[in-house]
């Protein structure tokens, strides 16, 4: 959720639009593509409007090729192959470098942060959709499927160690984008930018030399703000229970204890900002799974790292020097 005065999410709701802040200095331009099964906004400052069109394109073009090859929302994705097939060849240097990160996290993590628990989604997903809960005996099944050694990963195949694994890049996914879309504008002499993928990632400064003010949403009231944050050169990636509920309770969600199968019972969402929105992303993710005393001990691994957890009491915690306002 975006905060910037006037509605950051207003400002780049259209296709490409122009915005001009005062009588001199960048103007604001903005653009979104429907990606990963929502809407991806960005917001760009730049004197020359030629230039902001060529890097605005690039950005767009360069998301559009993370969704194609590690989405789950199209079946001719990379991942849903691999799922499908079980091996892949030839594979994408994203799906590359996205898996190597998740085999890094998993070992940080031991084992917390998985990418093999597409199969406990599904079963809760089916269950859901049927109007009851998953039983011991299915969750025990599924879980069973969940190994994130067994999925091999080199840059000529990659290819899932059992029949019935998959793989869901969705804790990565995002803020992978969000990085893979800075660093086009960066190639396209831009350098003030914010871009929201479903994680953000936030370049530069506002127009008035502010860094960028985002809200975290508050896990239980949709409407209202967590906490507000200033963002420069820097990512921010939030997992929360809310997001994709499977009970409504929301004891049962989209994140999964791979040593379990049952959702994790601590925290209500977990807000990670750091250096690239690979590892907000992923960490946001490991902290939810590992709670707050672990999770936040595992947050030492990356350097800089930052976090703000609400837990389901309504508490909060932070680290010392979250960038909150």
């Amino acid at each position: 959720m975006l905060s910037d005065g006037q509605s950051a999410e207003a400002a780049a709701a259209g296709a490409c639009g122009l915005q001009s802040r005062g009588r001199s200095g960048p103007k604001r331009y903005t653009g979104s593509a429907s990606v990963f099964g929502t809407v991806s906004k960005l917001i760009v400052l730049h004197e020359r409007e030629s230039v902001v069109t060529q890097a605005m394109d690039a950005a767009l073009a360069e998301l559009r090729e993370v969704e194609a090859v590690l989405s789950l929302y199209r079946p001719d994705s990379a991942v849903c192959r691999l799922n499908r097939e079980g091996v892949l060849s030839r594979p994408h240097p994203f799906l590359v470098e996205v898996l190597r990160k998740a085999q890094k996290l998993s070992e940080l993590s031991d084992g917390a942060f998985d990418v093999t628990v597409q199969p406990l989604w599904e079963l809760y997903a089916a269950a859901r959709k049927a109007g009851r809960v998953p039983e011991a005996a299915e969750i025990e099944t599924a879980r069973r499927k969940v190994d994130w050694r067994k999925v091999e990963v080199d840059p000529d195949r990659i290819r899932l160690g059992e029949r019935g694994m998959a793989i869901t890049p969705n804790a990565l996914a995002q803020g992978f984008a969000a990085d893979r879309v800075l660093a086009t504008l960066r190639s396209h002499s831009i350098r003030h930018a914010l871009v929201n993928t479903g994680e953000i990632g936030a370049m530069g400064r506002k127009e008035n030399g502010e860094p960028w003010t985002l809200g975290i949403q508050h896990p239980r009231r949709p409407e209202a703000y967590a906490a507000l944050v200033k963002l420069s050169e820097c990512c921010m990636a939030t997992s929360g229970d809310y997001a994709t509920a499977f009970s409504n309770d929301l004891l049962r969600h989209h994140i999964f204890d791979p040593a379990t199968g049952n959702s994790p019972q601590e925290l209500a969402s977990v807000t990670v900002v750091a250096s690239s929105g690979l590892d907000a992303d992923g960490a946001s993710t490991a902290v939810m799974v590992l709670g707050p005393e672990r999770g936040l001990k595992l947050l030492n691994s990356f350097a800089g790292a930052e976090a703000f957890l609400v837990l389901k009491d309504n508490r909060t915690i932070r680290t010392p020097r979250f960038p909150e306002t």
